[in-house]
């Protein structure tokens, strides 16, 4: 239904106002006329993003293996400003199954699924092979002061929590009301009241507390399969965020509060030196404290996604930068004994530490340490290699472990290509991933299989217009 409104929207555009210009009396079709509908939206802007997406995770040896091929594509329109004040957008993406492994056909020696290429298309429907498609945005804007804007409806989150996470088809959106606040040289406010969400990989719009289990849950502090899935009571989220820039600084305070959950307070400091000889030194720091707020999602606490208490993470980085190359030196501790929690659902983590394809959501006194480099020899081309060691708790500590996942360590290669001239807006990237384990699996392959002693690939066309 939604992507036959879709569809409709755009072809009302495209079609009903020529018509209506039709009934203009021939002697004034040679005049221009700058105050009609038809050429106000003209004035407007379409962009659209196709997309091919090819994955493939190799397990260790008897376990089962994954590929995956989609393609998709989307289209999108934003008006002019009507009263020099406000704008509409819509946009809408449809996903394709080209060619894949049976997604929904447990592993037979851990009665696991797959965990990546299900990623893209609907984690709900992981062999449905028709078209899939979502609305994704829909929304007002209303420009006030020198540069200041309310955003109403769908569209694409910015927070150092809740953020597309754009690895795979389509990226996870939402729904509220957005105020952004730019009156001042190096201040920016922006203030987010949320309440519905479609997570990546998903095409459905949820209620707050009903996105939260889409992913896998893990486990409870007991050991038993967590059951907050369908059972969290939130109504919202409310997000305020300050960013002050000046000179080498730069320092960002969110305060994220997600009704009867979690309250997740972050700030980041960053300095850089002045550039010389086109390079310049860097460091940050990163502070997180988070708290239960209500009952945790239920009142009965086998229910609640959260549990009483609180835990606090810290991160670091020291680099140095060029517009060849780059390198950062990073670390990150979660000093509680308390689990550290965000919905895996609405976004990647912010933590320097960060590598894709693994979080740290659902981990107490983990402590991470990462390289990441980035080398640029030519416009078009840019490389990056990263490598990670991540001491987690033991698999069946489950107060602090919340994935069974063993310590590990990572590298990530990935290769960006910019295509130019004709083809300019076509881009390539090239990842793969070798995760091994560093901890004890107990010789159960349910802490291996997706998770580590594995190798993941993707191979990915961006064309965007």
């Amino acid at each position: 239904m939604k992507k036959r409104f879709f569809l409709f929207v755009l072809w009302w555009i495209q079609t009903s106002f020529p018509l209506l210009a039709q009934e203009v009396p021939k002697s004034q079709e040679a005049i221009r006329d700058t105050n009609t509908l038809r050429h106000f939206l003209k004035t407007g802007k379409f962009y659209g993003h196709a997309r091919s997406y090819r994955s493939a995770t190799l397990n260790q040896n008897r376990l089962t293996d994954y590929y995956a091929w989609a393609v998709g594509g989307g289209i999108g329109y934003q008006t002019p400003k009507l009263a020099k004040r406000f704008q509409l957008g819509i946009s809408g993406f449809f996903i394709f199954n080209l060619a894949s492994s049976d997604l929904a056909r447990p592993d037979p020696a851990t009665s696991m699924v797959n965990r990546y290429e299900i990623g893209l298309f609907d984690i709900e429907r992981p062999n449905y092979r028709r078209d899939l498609g979502r609305l994704e945005e829909f929304y007002l804007k209303a420009h006030f002061g020198k540069k200041s804007i309310l955003t109403l409806g769908r569209q694409v989150p910015e927070s150092p929590f809740i953020n597309p996470q754009d690895g795979r088809m389509s990226p996870t959106l939402t729904e509220g009301a957005v105020l952004d606040v730019n009156e001042w040289p190096h201040l920016k406010l922006r203030s987010q009241y949320l309440w519905r969400i479609s997570p990546r990989s998903t095409m459905r719009w949820l209620e707050i507390g009903e996105s939260m289990g889409m992913y896998p849950v893990g486990v409870g502090l007991d050991g038993r399969p967590s059951q907050y899935k369908g059972q969290t009571e939130s109504d919202f989220i409310a997000i305020f965020g300050a960013t002050y820039k000046k000179s080498k600084w730069e320092i960002q305070l969110w305060d994220t509060y997600v009704d009867n959950v979690l309250n997740t307070f972050f700030v980041k400091a960053e300095w850089r030196s002045l550039a010389k000889g086109g390079t310049n030194w860097m460091t940050g720091a990163q502070l997180t404290i988070q708290k239960i707020t209500g009952n945790g999602g239920n009142p009965n606490a086998m229910l609640a996604y959260a549990q009483p208490g609180s835990a606090v993470v810290t991160s670091g980085r020291i680099g140095k930068e060029s517009e060849i190359f780059d390198w950062y030196l990073n670390a990150t501790h979660i000093w509680s004994q308390q689990r550290y929690l965000m919905p895996r659902e609405w976004g990647k983590e912010p933590f320097y530490t960060f590598m894709p394809r693994e979080r740290n959501d659902g981990f107490g006194n983990l402590t991470a340490a990462t390289v990441n480099t980035r080398f640029k020899p030519k416009k078009h081309i840019e490389l990056t290699l990263s490598g990670g060691y991540f001491h987690l708790p033991d698999v069946k500590n489950f107060r602090q472990n919340k994935y069974g996942m063993p310590g590990y360590s990572q590298i990530n290669l990935g290769l960006t290509y910019q295509f130019d001239q004709y083809l300019k807006g076509l881009s390539a990237f090239l990842l793969v991933v070798r995760k091994d384990k560093m901890g004890s699996t107990y010789d159960d392959s349910r802490y291996i299989f997706n998770k580590v002693n594995m190798v993941h690939a993707n191979l990915i066309l961006n064309y965007r217009f």
